[in-house]
């Protein structure tokens, strides 16, 4: 799959995989600015490309589980929409005791591109299963 992408900075780096799309489903993003996270505070850290993706296609931005288990720092979990064109920016979370510094260039978190249905809701009565309605907990521990 081809995807548009416009860098809106000079240090941007297109998102990339770190072992090849044959071993890696998600692409690094990379900030283009030093951000000093705090504790308990969230932030939208820019990475200076916006995309254009096809219709009927998402980016979701997902955390690096490396950052989390070291650092204790996250990312919330995103959607990116086939019509937005605006700059790809990650909201990361120190959930943390101390400040975490990201740096230029650091990896903050990862892209992947998935395909999408479009749905039409039909109001109707729903079919039998046989976990019925039974909700959390009803699968045991």
């Amino acid at each position: 799959m081809t995807i548009r992408l416009k860098k809106l900075h000079p240090d941007a780096q297109a998102p990339a995989y770190a072992h090849g799309p044959s071993e890696d489903a998600g692409l690094d993003l990379r900030a283009v600015e030093r951000v000093v996270l705090s504790p308990g505070v969230a932030q939208a850290v820019p990475t200076g490309i916006a995309i254009e993706l096809p219709p009927g296609c998402e980016a979701q931005v997902r955390p690096r589980s490396g950052m989390a288990l070291k650092h204790s720092v996250t990312v919330n979990f995103g959607t990116i929409d086939p019509g937005y064109r605006g700059e790809i920016r990650v909201v990361m979370f120190n959930l943390g005791q101390t400040d975490y510094t990201v740096e230029r260039g650091d990896r903050i978190a990862q892209l992947v591109v998935a395909r999408y249905e479009a749905v039409e809701w039909v109001e109707s009565e729903l079919g039998d299963s046989a976990r019925g309605a039974g909700g959390f907990g009803s699968s045991g521990r």
